[in-house]
């Protein structure tokens, strides 16, 4: 897996935690944090899937019409 090294800023206090959980669980600082940024992007993407069940959906009819698509039995 390819890395890419970033220079953030965050709350002391975050990094507190980070710093705690690397010695607890004996990993690498990135790791904590990759880890916890992995298990948001999923949060997020619940939240995207559950925001895009509110949008106006396309009948598939017209769908497939749009598409050139010919479903007729």
């Amino acid at each position: 897996m390819s890395t890419a090294r970033l220079n953030i800023t965050i709350p002391e206090s975050v990094n507190n935690d980070i710093i705690y959980y690397a010695k607890e669980l004996n990993q690498k600082k990135s790791h904590i944090i990759t880890s916890a940024l992995d298990m948001y992007f999923d949060y997020l993407d619940l939240k995207v899937a559950e925001e895009r069940l509110d949008e106006p959906t396309v009948p598939m009819d017209d769908f497939f019409k749009e598409l050139g698509v010919d479903v007729r039995d």
